[in-house]
């Protein structure tokens, strides 16, 4: 079974300026002569840790990382109250993508998303599919409006225990079926305390669903209050908007994906992003191979999903 390889350290690092306010952070890892890839984060807003270039031999790839806004080390941060996320939608982040792909003067690259970061990569691959060698994709999102209900709401027959205290950290008039909505004002209170306890409780939901009583996660209670509060709001954010998507479009318009190999590899027990995602967006992209992986979940700790990934980059490295 393939583990991570080792550490290393970046081999460049910069802040790219968007014009509008915001700095991105990018790093790059590797053999600046190897094979490009784009790392995009899951989240949205987790920020692009140092474990992501481990996914790649170094020898043979340019790896690079991005933070997207206000996330990682991007600035404003969203875990400043004052930052304001008006100009933080999927299509700034696409644009940021074509922005830093000319900043570093790649012609074509493959991509690399997890989670969030899955939905975003086909996002961009759709509008831009002349830049993308090839896809590789962990935990497969879409972002509907099917997926978003499913995760805050449909799930709870499953962690009705967790869903409980999700549910009591709501507003009283909060509705069941719209909780990223009643979340999201919160976490923009005036007040400190509301916003953090809002933001505390969002994250021992997400725990809950992703871990699956498996004690293989990482939870959130390690990360700093900040890092709790910036992500939440990012994500709420993002999630009540629906990521500024139509209904279904990325599957809807997978034939633009056409000629691009990709491959798309899934827990069969991600409660998180359930399997008929990636199943459906099989089948209507030819040209890519579903990997399902029995009794792995959402996180990226199961060795099994490891394996997988490692597996992936080394077969896509020619």
């Amino acid at each position: 079974m393939k583990t991570l390889y080792p550490h290393i350290e970046p081999c460049d690092h910069g802040m790219l300026d968007t014009g509008d306010g915001n700095q991105l952070a990018y790093r790059q890892y590797g053999n600046p002569d190897g094979k490009p890839v784009l790392c995009l984060h899951g989240g949205p807003g987790s920020g692009c840790g140092p474990g992501w270039p481990r996914n790649f031999d170094p020898a043979h790839y340019r790896i690079v990382c991005l933070d997207q806004r206000n996330s990682g080390e991007s600035t404003p941060p969203a875990s400043d109250y004052a930052t304001s996320l008006a100009n933080n939608t999927t299509w700034h982040l696409v644009a940021d993508i074509e922005r830093l792909r000319r900043h570093l003067g790649v012609e074509r690259w493959m991509l690399f998303g997890r989670s969030w970061g899955s939905t975003l990569a086909l996002v961009y691959a759709e509008r831009h599919p002349e830049r993308v060698t090839d896809i590789l994709l962990a935990a497969v999102t879409t972002t509907t409006r099917q997926e978003i209900e499913w995760l805050y709401e449909g799930v709870r027959r499953l962690v009705p225990e967790a869903w409980q205290k999700f549910r009591q950290g709501a507003p009283p008039w909060a509705r069941d079926d719209d909780l990223v909505s009643a979340y999201r004002e919160l976490l923009e209170s005036s007040s400190a305390a509301i916003r953090q306890q809002a933001a505390d409780n969002w994250c021992a939901w997400e725990d809950a669903v992703m871990d699956m009583g498996r004690n293989i996660h990482d939870g959130f209670d390690r990360d700093p209050p900040e890092f709790r509060y910036g992500w939440s709001r990012i994500v709420t954010h993002y999630f009540s908007h629906r990521a500024w998507l139509e209904p279904h479009q990325i599957v809807r318009h997978a034939g633009k994906l056409a000629g691009i190999p990709g491959i798309l590899i899934q827990g069969r027990l991600d409660l998180a992003g359930p399997p008929i995602t990636a199943w459906q967006l099989a089948q209507a992209w030819p040209d890519a191979e579903l990997i399902i992986l029995p009794n792995t979940g959402h996180t990226s700790a199961d060795a099994s999903m490891v394996d997988a990934i490692v597996t992936a980059t080394d077969r896509l490295v020619s």
